[in-house]
């Protein structure tokens, strides 16, 4: 522990008897100093015993010191003889190796000649035999010995090359018939090792094979047994890549040319069974079925394409990517070169079957739309006037869309647009999407849409046409959500297969200007009906309103709040606005009951303008205003409700005092309207011809 001189000096004091640091013990000064004094004393004895031995231990430690130094040196003085010895031995060893390499090139020099001399002479000796017309050697009639005997009759088939053929004839027929004795014998050999699994034979046997002219039948000998058994499921695909993966792991231990077997291997797997599978798939329904064929096409072309991934990760050369590719296109250059000929004629059947198939089941014969001039110029009419042009067709609230038709036709679309995808060239993509897309613009879109609405627009009847059912607001709800199922398939499958090419402007115009097409119909439709609920309610008006209604015959006895007539609208009213709401979405529905709100307004204001008011019946009108303001508010619309404000305060003015009609005409709602539509509801009053109301409205 650290040395604390306090401490030290307590635990002292503590000690000492008469110190005082005990309890009870009286204090004894003098004690204390001589237990201090003596203490003292004692420390300085150790002090100098311990500084002795401090002297001492330094001195011992510089002797030592001294000493490893000069032993340091010595050591260094060693090394450095050690290190000249080195070099010197390390010389001579550069020295007498210089000697040998020397002395081992002489040596090869002289060598080399001889046993090519004794090579050359063997082979003299071998080929003697052949011209005597019999083997007698033990390496040619040694079966053991086919390896020697096929390397001996390779370097003699060479050299009977170069001999000529007039002298050397026999001679050479018969090293030939050897020749290929020997390497049928080989090929036969690496067939049987193969049989029985045996790889290190196999090698040794290709090793020997690879100087042949044979070598290339022992890699189909090898390539053909690989496959016997290997094709037996349904799937060839599957099994082409379970042998792939077998094979690769072995032909690297059999030939010196892994790469080149292997990529042999699957040329004969995609050439021979792949083509022949491939073919057997789609002739079957190339000319039959459409859409089994195209159905067969996809999945097999998918199919593939995945095998050749698989493939991918196998040593086959340098560009594997390039010869994989020129195998697919190998197999399908014939089904895909006429492929989108085939997707468009099978669209356009398919949508018109599907089409007309619906039409059928709803017992309608479509009729022609026309697209002539009489029909463009009926078309520029009707734009510019709203008017009904032709005889008004009953469609029996048949709106003649169907939303399973539309996911048919998308569905046939998307397939057609993954097909496309998959199976055309990248340069003719864009182009082929967009043949796709037109056909279901001109199937979807014009064929279904737009003769929906052609014939929703004909089944409008006309604004004075009683108790008319509208039916086209049905029309308007379901061609919106096409519309909305429509841009879902644009932006998710046709965009990302055009969105790097000229064709998506050309894709984007053509959507823009049949959604405006439609828009125009659709707004036309949509104000005519209005007229119609217009006129419907004027139907209401003009058969329940009587001039009684507001000039009672006795003021004194009127019992109804408002008049049946407004009942009866307003109950109409309601349900037009509910179903404006159910089919529509956004903006439009406020825009859509902005109008018809207006046109309500205009209606009950010219309809009161109609009659002449007591001043119970005045209170009736504004009873029936207020009717009319309340089922106003159903249409959430500030303008509307504003303007049936308006005419509830204008009726005020049937039946305020005389004095005080200044006074209300000036009023916040009044004050900003011209003086003769005021002047015009004052006229409406019974008592408007009394010299007091002319003079005090004057």
């Amino acid at each position: 522990e650290p040395f604390v001189a306090d401490e030290y000096i307590e635990r002292l004091a503590w000690r000492t008897p008469g110190g005082g640091s005990r309890g009870g013990e009286a204090f004894d000064p003098k004690r204390l100093l001589e237990e201090f004094v003596n203490h003292i004393q004692e420390l300085q004895v150790m002090d100098e015993r311990i500084q002795r031995k401090v002297e001492k231990l330094e001195q011992q430690c510089q002797k030592e010191a001294k000493e490893f130094a000069k032993k340091v040196q010595e050591l260094q003085k060693s090394n450095q003889v050690a290190f000249q010895h080195f070099q010197e031995l390390d010389e001579h060893i550069s020295y007498v190796a210089t000697k040998v390499c020397h002395l081992g090139d002489q040596l090869e020099g002289v060598n080399t000649p001889r046993q090519r001399a004794v090579e050359a002479q063997k082979l003299m000796k071998y080929f003697n035999e052949f011209l005597d017309g019999e083997l007698k050697s033990d390496v040619f009639t040694n079966s053991e010995k086919i390896k020697e005997a096929a390397d001996i009759i390779q370097k003699l088939h060479l050299i009977a090359q170069e001999l000529p053929f007039d002298r050397f004839s026999e001679v050479k027929s018969k090293i030939a018939s050897k020749y290929h004795d020997l390497e049928c014998q080989l090929i036969q050999e690496f067939t049987s090792a193969q049989r029985r699994g045996e790889i290190s034979r196999m090698r040794e046997v290709a090793a020997v094979l690879l100087h042949f002219k044979g070598y290339s039948h022992c890699v189909d000998v090898y390539i053909k047994q690989c496959q016997e058994g290997a094709f037996l499921r349904n799937d060839v695909f599957e099994d082409a890549a379970i042998l792939c993966q077998r094979v690769n792991k072995q032909v690297g231990e059999v030939f010196s040319n892994p790469e080149t077997v292997l990529a042999k291997l699957i040329q004969n797997i995609f050439e021979v069974k792949l083509q022949s599978y491939v073919k057997d798939q789609l002739e079957e329904h190339r000319k039959s079925d459409a859409e089994q064929y195209l159905k067969n096409l996809y999945d097999l072309y998918t199919r593939t394409t995945n095998l050749s991934s698989k493939l991918m990760e196998f040593n086959l050369g340098t560009d594997k990517q390039t010869f994989l590719s020129k195998l697919i296109k190998s197999i399908f250059i014939s089904y895909l070169e006429n492929y989108i000929e085939v997707e468009i004629g099978y669209l356009k059947s398919r949508s018109a079957m599907i089409l007309q198939r619906y039409y059928d089941s709803k017992n309608h014969q479509k009729r022609s739309i026309g697209t002539g001039g009489i029909q463009d110029l009926k078309e520029r009419i009707r734009q510019r006037t709203n008017l009904p042009l032709g005889p008004s067709i009953d469609t029996h609230g048949e709106t003649f869309l169907s939303q399973e038709v539309v996911v048919n036709l998308l569905q046939e679309t998307k397939q057609a647009f993954e097909r496309c995808h998959r199976l055309s060239d990248p340069s003719d993509l864009p182009k082929n999407a967009f043949r796709i897309f037109s056909m279901l613009v001109e199937f979807l879109c014009t064929e279904h849409i737009d003769y929906a609405l052609e014939t929703g627009l004909a089944g409008i009847p006309s604004s004075d046409s009683k108790n008319a059912n509208l039916y086209f607001l049905d029309v308007v709800h379901q061609a919106n959500t096409i519309f909305h199922l429509f841009d879902k398939q644009f932006n998710d499958h046709l965009m990302p297969l055009i969105s790097s090419s000229p064709k998506l402007s050309e894709c984007l115009q053509k959507k823009k200007d049949i959604i405006e097409q439609m828009e125009v119909k659709l707004d036309m439709g949509i104000d005519r009906t209005l007229n119609c609920m217009i006129g419907q309610m004027k139907h209401i008006l003009a058969a329940e309103q009587k001039k009684t209604d507001f000039k009672p015959e006795d003021e004194n006895n009127v019992l109804i709040q408002y008049t049946n007539a407004c009942v009866k609208v307003c109950s109409y009213v309601r349900k037009q606005v509910e179903k404006i709401r159910n089919s529509m979405d956004g903006k439009n529905v406020d825009t859509v009951l902005m109008e018809l709100g207006v046109r309500f307004h205009r209606l009950i204001y010219e309809h009161l303008q109609q009659y002449s008011y007591s001043c119970m019946g005045g209170m009736l009108a504004i009873c029936d205003v207020a009717e009319y303001r309340k089922c106003a508010k159903d249409f959430k619309i500030v303008l509307v409700l504003q303007l049936f404000d308006t005419l509830h305060a204008l009726c005020n003015l049937l039946v305020v005092a005389p004095d005080n009609l200044k006074q209300v005409c000036s009023g916040e709602q009044l004050a900003n309207l011209d003086k003769n539509i005021l002047h015009s509801f004052v006229q409406l009053r019974v008592d408007y011809r009394s010299a007091r109301l002319a003079r005090h409205f004057s």
